[in-house]
């Protein structure tokens, strides 16, 4: 059955984007703090904070799999309030972390992982929006449709660590770091506040872009 499968692939995809936050959420971190690159610390702790929504919206697809679902059950809404709190920790980190760096004048060793990891992350995150905005739309469901654009918010990081990493390397300039910092810190307080939105509403509604969320 055709629903079947996409569903399938719709879960396949869920899985991978778990496992590829995990992978690079390990990898930015240990650069980010070798490097003493803020930025790309606090990509890489939002890539963690992902894996816990992401997980969510695998439960949400297996339960898909079973039967027509109209709203969130108590683990996706759990999972959401923790992803929330977690990215609300993660905001007040990076501006805790983005003031000392003022006071203490700290800049980067190098930002050259952080380029290498944006450029991976851009390709990647790009074909699992494009993926799971494509199934969403065959299977005329709000819940996938949703995950593409919080997938595209991963994207949008992706290209704040990409220009940061890219014009501290050419100018080398500590405060282009600390801006890409708390750029980060403000989609982060962004994701946190629609993962509140969502698991305090039971619409399986798509989140901050309409464009996206058309049919």
């Amino acid at each position: 059955m055709l629903e079947n499968k996409l569903l399938r692939t719709a879960l396949i995809l869920s899985i991978i984007t778990i496992v590829y936050n995990i992978a690079e959420g390990i990898v930015s971190v240990y650069y980010g703090i070798n490097d003493d690159t803020l930025s790309l610390l606090g990509f890489g702790s939002d890539s963690f904070v992902e894996v816990i929504s992401g997980i969510g919206i695998a439960h949400m697809v297996l339960r898909m799999r079973y039967s027509k679902i109209q709203q969130r059950d108590k683990f996706e809404k759990t999972a959401l309030r923790i992803t929330g709190v977690s990215f609300y920790i993660l905001t007040t980190g990076i501006i805790i972390g983005s003031v000392i760096n003022i006071i203490q004048n700290n800049k980067p060793v190098t930002t050259l992982p952080g380029l290498i990891i944006a450029g991976l992350s851009i390709l990647t995150m790009y074909f699992l929006m494009s993926a799971k905005l494509k199934i969403g739309k065959k299977l005329n469901s709000d819940a996938i449709i949703a995950d593409a654009n919080c997938t595209k918010s991963c994207l949008y990081l992706s290209v704040i660590l990409l220009v940061s990493s890219g014009l501290y390397m050419i100018f080398r300039i500590g405060y282009i770091d600390i801006l890409g910092s708390l750029a980060i810190a403000w989609f982060a307080f962004k994701e946190g506040r629609e993962a509140f939105e969502k698991a305090n509403s039971n619409q399986l509604s798509c989140c901050g872009d309409d464009n996206l969320c058309q049919k």
